[in-house]
């Protein structure tokens, strides 16, 4: 492979053809043609300098085999750390009978958890060079992480947000570095890159400042001022010097992202219904509500995996759509495994909040995810069928507060969504057939 020539040898090798065009995917011509020369590794400059760092330069949109790394991989695990916590502290809080504040707490804090995370994964789709360097800068990306992991106690307790800030500012720093250091053999994507450091920056230093906003109202205000500025930066860096994205490998990350969270989610559940065996004699309920959730949680996967995701990133406008859009998918992933918990503390007695109310935090956040999958990859991907069962099913799932068995009408309406997909097959799959397609 390509990786292990250049491993062996210490510089970047390409392969003496052009690589096949593959028949689902048409790169974009004009995002393609202005790197033809900088993606050139054949020149005198691609060699690592004495320092054995390599030029950080555009890789390949149209690079086949590409796949995330295990450094991205392992990049991943620190965030899910700190999306269990805020899970766990959205439960306790919601518990205690505080719905609203622990709803706003937590979209708060899963902001800065899935920016940070997203930022790196489109950098690393466009830059990544795997060298020392670039490894070191990782890992004090995820040490920010932990730190704002850390962080995430105090403000659920008393909305000090000090340790949430500086574990945030210290993976946004690091990105500033990250493209400063990009800018520097970036070719035509320098001015993005340019844009992108000094608008990071500027962010920050507003942040700081906002930590001094002694007004709650003031406060919300400018935060949500400052989230705009931030989701902003990339929208106008891409639109004065757009950088390469690989569309398979940035949405296989996001689909890694989207298991590991599906999995905090099941473990959580899982605890939480394990944990309560010993305080409840109704075994009965309880391992129902275990099953039901092993069986939503599945659907949730396999809607996920149903559309060919790669094919929402088609350009600037659909990859932004696509990008942001996930932002209420993985909340929604996050928050389910606290629904659980909160529909267990429930059945014990042990929740100050309403029964029915407990019932709708599992299932407004899988109404969410579904919807999310819905509007981002299998609505342009599936036919009229498909396009009707899942946004109704998903808007069903709503209703499961109206018995008395929690979670039986979300799981019914999951696998009716699940049987559908079964019968259908995404536009232009090879393995369709006609009647599949015009499901």
């Amino acid at each position: 492979m390509r990786w292990q020539g250049w491993l062996l040898s210490g510089v970047y090798t390409v392969p003496s053809e052009s690589p096949r065009p593959r028949p689902d995917y048409a790169p974009n011509p004009a995002q393609l043609s202005p790197y033809a020369k900088v993606i050139d590794m054949t020149s005198a400059a691609a060699l690592p300098s004495r320092f054995r760092l390599v030029p950080m330069r555009p890789r390949d949109p149209g690079e086949e085999g590409r796949a995330a790394s295990s450094l991205e991989l392992f990049f991943d695990l620190v965030f899910v750390i700190a999306v269990s916590i805020a899970a766990s502290h959205l439960h306790d809080t919601v518990t205690a009978g505080h719905l609203g504040e622990g709803l706003a707490k937590y979209l708060m804090i899963f902001f800065a958890i899935w920016w940070a995370w997203m930022n790196f994964t489109w950098f690393a789709t466009s830059f990544d060079t795997d060298d020392w360097l670039y490894r070191v800068m990782t890992i004090v990306q995820m040490g920010g992480v932990l730190i704002l992991a850390a962080g995430i106690g105090p403000v659920f307790a008393d909305e000090n947000f000090l340790i949430l800030i500086i574990g945030y500012i210290l993976m946004r720093v690091v990105m500033i570095a990250q493209w400063l250091r990009a800018s520097l053999h970036a070719g035509r994507a320098r001015r993005a890159t340019v844009i992108y450091a000094c608008g990071i920056g500027i962010v920050q230093v507003l942040w700081v400042a906002w930590m001094i906003i002694d007004d709650r109202m003031m406060s919300t205000l400018v935060f949500l001022i400052l989230v705009l500025a931030e989701v902003a930066i990339p929208v106008i860096a891409e639109a004065r010097g757009t950088t390469p994205w690989h569309p398979e490998h940035i949405t296989e990350r996001y689909g890694c992202f989207t298991i590991i969270v599906l999995g905090e989610s099941m473990l959580a559940s899982a605890n939480a219904v394990f944990g309560a065996f010993e305080d409840s004699e109704d075994i009965v309920s309880l391992v129902s509500l275990g099953v039901l959730s092993l069986i939503v949680t599945a659907a949730m996967w396999w809607i996920y995996f149903w559309p060919p995701h790669h094919r929402a990133i088609g350009g600037l406008g659909g990859s932004l759509a696509y990008g942001y859009g996930h932002y209420a998918i993985f909340a929604a992933a996050g928050a389910f495994s606290a629904g659980v918990g909160i529909e267990v503390d429930s059945q014990l007695g042990n929740s100050a909040i309403d029964p029915d109310l407990a019932t709708f935090m599992v299932s407004v956040p899988i109404a969410v995810f579904v919807l999310g999958v819905w509007m981002l990859a299998i609505r342009p991907s599936a036919g009229g069928v498909v396009n009707a069962i899942v946004p109704i099913c998903a808007v069903l799932v709503l209703c499961d507060p109206l018995i008395p068995i929690p979670t039986f009408l979300t799981t019914f309406f999951m696998v009716i969504i699940v049987i559908t997909l079964v019968g259908a097959s995404p536009k232009g799959d090879k393995s369709s057939t006609g009647a599949e397609v015009r499901a």
